[in-house]
């Protein structure tokens, strides 16, 4: 996992909005498009990119392609916030003491 091809992915709106549909259970590609005004090679991409960056998972059932929450690659980007946030804040209380 690259953490920028997470954030890269994470900031579209639009694949925010699969992640958020995708958290509630499994969708093929058509039903993930169908929520959207968009076209169907618009969709692709965003999937695909998605799928780069390892928060999506695909699996191929007959003739769909059925997309799921990838949710380990998201714990550890959110857990590499929270580091960093953790760090920050145990170096801003260190600074104050030490008079910085």
């Amino acid at each position: 996992m690259a953490l920028g091809d997470v954030f890269q992915a994470l900031s579209d709106p639009t694949r925010r909005q699969i992640l958020r549909m995708l958290s509630r259970g499994d969708l093929n590609a058509g039903e993930i498009a169908a929520a959207f005004s968009l076209s169907k090679p618009s969709i692709s991409h965003h999937l695909n990119t998605l799928r780069q960056a390892e928060l999506v998972l695909s699996r191929r059932q007959g003739q769909m392609i059925i997309y799921s929450l990838h949710t380990t690659v998201l714990q550890e980007a959110l857990g590499w916030g929270f580091d960093i946030l953790r760090h920050g804040e145990a170096g801003a209380r260190g600074d104050a003491k030490d008079g910085k």
